[in-house]
C-alpha cells in the first residue's frame, strides 16, 4: 500500500501539468525543508496560501502571466498572488508602481487596495518563482526547489497553450523568457516596478494596454485592470 503523503490540491488543470513534480524526490526535499523552517521560523505566506495563484486561476483561464521572485517577507503582506497583498494591507512600493503606470497607460485612478485577486480571477495567473519565504528574510528559500516546480508550470502552459502574454520585468523574470515559445505566446519585457528601476523604463511601458490589445486581437475578453 502507498502510503505517500497526498499531493496538495491545486486549481482546475494543473494537477495535470505539475503532477511528475509533485511525485518527484526533489519535491519531497522541499516539503521536508518547509516542515523544518516552520519549525525554527515564521514563513510566509500561510500554507493555505501557497498555492493561491494556481487556485485563484485555473490552467485553461490563464490569460496573462505576470512573474515574480518571491514572496513579501513582511507581516500579513504575502498571500500567494505575485505582488499582491490582502485587502487592508498597504501596497508596497513596486504594486504602487504598477498601479502608476495603469494610470498612465489606462486612465485608471489607483486604487484603495492592493490585493490583486480580481486580476487573478480573470485569468492573470500572479506567478512568484519561490513560493514561500522565511519572514524578513528576501530570497531566503531561493534554491530549493520551487524554482524548478514554477518553472514547470511556465513551461506547461507554454506547451499546452497559445497565444498567452506573458510579462516579464526585471531581469530576474525576464531569465525565464527561454522557458516561452515565442511562436505560439507573446512576450512583453521592462525594467522591475520597484523604486529602484521603475523610472528606467517601467513607468512608461504600457504593458496593461498592450495585453489587452494582444487578447482582444485574438477575440478574447481584455481584463479589467480596475480594482
Amino acid at each position: 500500500m502507498d502510503n505517500a503523503t497526498p499531493p496538495p490540491i491545486i486549481g482546475s488543470g494543473w494537477m495535470d501539468v505539475l503532477a511528475g513534480e509533485f511525485a518527484a524526490p526533489y519535491f519531497a526535499g522541499l516539503k521536508e525543508f518547509l516542515v523544518a523552517e516552520r519549525a525554527a521560523h515564521t514563513v510566509y505566506p500561510k500554507g493555505r496560501d501557497i498555492f493561491n495563484a494556481f487556485n485563484t486561476t485555473p490552467f485553461d483561464d490563464v490569460k496573462v502571466v505576470i512573474l515574480g521572485q518571491d514572496p513579501y517577507h513582511g507581516p500579513g503582506q504575502a498571500h500567494g498572488l505575485s505582488f499582491s497583498v490582502p485587502q487592508g494591507v498597504p501596497p508596497p512600493p513596486s504594486l504602487q508602481n504598477m498601479f502608476t503606470e495603469i494610470e498612465r497607460d489606462l486612465g485608471l485612478p489607483a486604487p484603495a487596495t492592493g490585493d490583486l485577486t480580481p486580476w487573478a480571477r480573470q485569468g492573470v495567473l500572479l506567478l512568484n518563482a519561490t513560493l514561500t519565504v522565511r519572514a524578513q528574510s528576501a530570497g531566503s528559500h531561493q534554491g530549493r526547489g520551487w524554482e524548478r516546480f514554477t518553472d514547470a508550470a511556465i513551461s506547461g502552459l507554454s506547451e499546452r497553450r497559445n497565444g498567452l502574454v506573458f510579462l516579464l520585468w526585471g531581469r530576474f523574470a525576464q531569465q525565464k523568457e527561454g522557458l516561452i515559445d515565442g511562436d505560439r505566446h507573446y512576450i512583453l519585457k521592462a525594467p522591475h516596478p520597484s523604486p529602484l528601476s521603475a523610472h528606467r523604463g517601467f513607468i512608461g511601458c504600457g504593458h496593461f494596454g498592450q495585453a489587452n490589445e494582444l487578447l482582444a486581437a485574438q477575440g478574447r475578453t481584455p481584463i479589467d485592470w480596475r480594482l
